[in-house]
């Protein structure tokens, strides 16, 4: 139904609380841009009305419930549209606004869940009530708005935010550290064939199951040089893979970023390294979620990688839109796969810091619950023969397993390096996520999963910039997962257990395969991903902060690493049986306001959902 009843020409205005940047402070205000100055890649975020968020709930349980007629019935983002999105009156009316207010409007969603739009500042002054400033952030100049923005009365019920008033874009989750070996002397440069070996990839390519026919979209934000990846691809005997590059139309081109290229390139070749005959699609934009928006509303593929984020708290106020974006990729059969971050426990802390200082946070996507979040381990291989004297044709020399402890390179050197883990403070703990060691803490707990990420240890290859470079960090083990799902599809599809690729949300399996199966994770007993913190900060205990390996799931490794083989064999065994009962609260983050008639300042609905498929009262 409509729900935009009222002109928006009255006057009438309201003010979208929590949209500006905490870096946007005025400590770092290097005053306002010209009125001329370009605004690009705005975009209106649009949400669901209260039985929208009930039904798209109770949809995703179904798809994924085989006893339900809605099992991997996957929509069409224009189904999703007609179902979830704004009505089309709706959405004429927001884009009649726009451009009657000077802006163009650039791309309307075939999910009708956001409009995008460019401008200048003068537009977004007049239009929006605030300013575009400049800000001087640790040396790097950024735009903000320097007030929260304010819209038509008459869209509250539709608009929940707005995007791209700023350039602070989510960062990268690589990392090059200072090696503790040399070659020589005992450290491992990773390359395909050792993952395929570590992890038990290799059976399946003995059995045909190569990722052919399948699909994977990587974002990023650069434009990348094909022939490093044909370098990769035949470096290591490769099938002659050449990925396809699109540019999300209508966004400014951020050409090629020195700054993010290692980034797009590690995650290109290293899905591509894994499932070895899959199509990489690689979407780029100067914004990873803008790209990431754009692939899930063109349905792109239905495996998508990601290895950029930023920390929880930075954007409060747009976690319901991102989350909403999740659950169309889910609902479309697509299975959102990203980095859990390289900083511990904690992730707000800037780029090269020595000590945490912001309390323990995670980072975002991984901390939604319809993304999985891949955090990151370091290879234990002292005293035991695990790896051969030579390398074979592929440049492999890996023999088997290797035991893993949790990633930890933090040093005065190299700063905080570590695998990202803990608790959201803002996800409530979705039903699935169950099991021995899952902490009873009512949130959504970080990574799911963790796969090789040490730099410092045993570094992957990576041949970028016109030459081999060695990498690490969770950014490796978005794209090494990645690759693994669509192998799931390959091997599911060409067994006809299913009838076209797709998974959604493999989350809940994951957590049940963890407490119904053995032998599909590699559970990681030893390590942490503590930090260094100052006593007197949030969450510091004895001058750190963070997590302890241990028995079952734990927030510094999650459920473990995977045997892939042993994943993919054991995927479609039964699922239990029983109901789930989850709340959910509509305007999350509530905000306080005027007080009504009654007296109530502070105004929500919550709504029961039971998500499992199980009758229930």
């Amino acid at each position: 139904p409509d729900r935009i009843q009222a002109p928006a020409g009255n006057g009438s205005a309201v003010v979208l609380r929590g949209n500006r940047h905490p870096r946007a402070t005025p400590a770092n205000d290097r005053g306002a841009v010209e009125a001329s100055f370009k605004t690009a890649g705005m975009t209106f975020l649009l949400k669901p009305s209260p039985a929208q968020q009930a039904e798209i709930q109770q949809l995703l349980a179904r798809q994924q419930d085989p006893s339900s007629p809605d099992y991997h019935q996957w929509l069409t983002p224009e189904q999703f549209a007609d179902r979830f999105g704004a009505s089309p009156n709706d959405a004429a009316k927001l884009t009649a606004w726009l451009e009657s207010q000077g802006f163009t409007v650039d791309a309307v969603a075939r999910g009708r869940n956001w409009i995008q739009f460019s401008g200048t500042a003068g537009q977004v002054r007049d239009s929006f009530r605030t300013e575009i400033h400049r800000y001087n952030v640790n040396g790097v100049m950024h735009y903000a708005n320097a007030a929260e923005p304010s819209i038509p009365a008459a869209f509250s019920e539709v608009v929940s935010g707005i995007r791209g008033l700023n350039d602070f874009h989510p960062a990268p989750r690589l990392r090059k550290l200072v090696p503790e070996n040399t070659t020589a002397n005992g450290t491992h440069h990773i390359v395909p064939d050792d993952i395929a070996t570590i992890y038990n990839v290799a059976p399946l390519y003995a059995a045909g199951i190569d990722g052919t026919g399948q699909k994977i979209v990587v974002v990023g934000q650069t434009s990348i040089v094909l022939s490093d990846i044909q370098t990769f691809r035949t470096r290591f005997n490769l099938p002659s893979q050449t990925p396809q590059v699109v540019r999300v139309p209508k966004l400014p081109d951020p050409g090629l970023s020195q700054n993010d290229l290692a980034e797009a390139d590690l995650d290109i070749e290293w899905s591509g390294g894994i499932a070895r005959n899959a199509t990489i699609i690689y979407v780029y934009s100067s914004d990873a979620f803008d790209a990431a928006q754009y692939a899930i509303d063109q349905n792109l593929a239905p495996v998508l990688s990601m290895s950029y984020g930023f920390c929880e708290p930075m954007d409060l106020v747009d976690l319901p839109f991102f989350q909403s974006v999740a659950q169309q990729a889910n609902a479309q059969g697509m299975t959102w796969v990203t980095a859990s971050g390289d900083a511990g426990a904690g992730d707000c802390e800037d780029l090269n810091a020595i000590v945490a200082q912001a309390g323990k946070t995670v980072d975002i996507p991984a901390v939604i619950p319809e993304v999985t979040g891949v955090g990151g381990t370091e290879f234990n291989d002292g005293g035991g023969s695990f790896w051969s004297a030579t390398n074979n044709a592929n440049g492999g020399s890996a023999l088997s397993y290797i035991p893993e402890v949790v990633w930890n390179d933090t040093d005065s050197v190299n700063g905080l390096a570590s695998g990202g883990g803990g608790a959201s403070t803002f996800f409530p703990k979705p039903s699935w996520q169950t099991g021995s060691g899952v902490p009873a803490d009512g949130f959504r707990d970080v990574p799911d999963i963790a796969l090789a990420a040490s730099p410092a240890h045993d570094a992957f290859y990576v041949f970028t910039g016109g030459s081999a470079q060695f990498y690490g960090g969770t950014s490796l083990g978005s794209p090494t997962f990645s690759g693994m799902i669509a192998l799931l599809n390959h091997y599911l599809v060409s067994t006809g257990i299913q009838k076209q690729p797709g998974l959604g949300n493999v989350n809940p399996t994951l957590y049940r395969l963890a407490q119904n199966t053995s032998g599909v994770f590699h559970d990681i007993n030893s390590g942490n991903n503590m930090v260094p913190c100052p006593a007197s900060s949030p969450d510091c205990v004895n001058g750190l902060l963070g997590y302890n390996a241990g028995p079952g799931y734990d927030q510094a490794s999650g459920l473990g690493s995977v045997n892939a083989t042993n994943l993919v064999h054991q995927w479609s065994s039964a699922p239990p049986k029983r109901s789930a009962v989850v709340a959910a609260i509509d305007q999350n983050p509530v905000f306080q306001q005027a007080p009504d008639q009654a007296g109530n300042a502070w105004v929500f609905t919550l709504t029961l959902n039971e998500e499992a498929g199980i009758a229930t009262t």
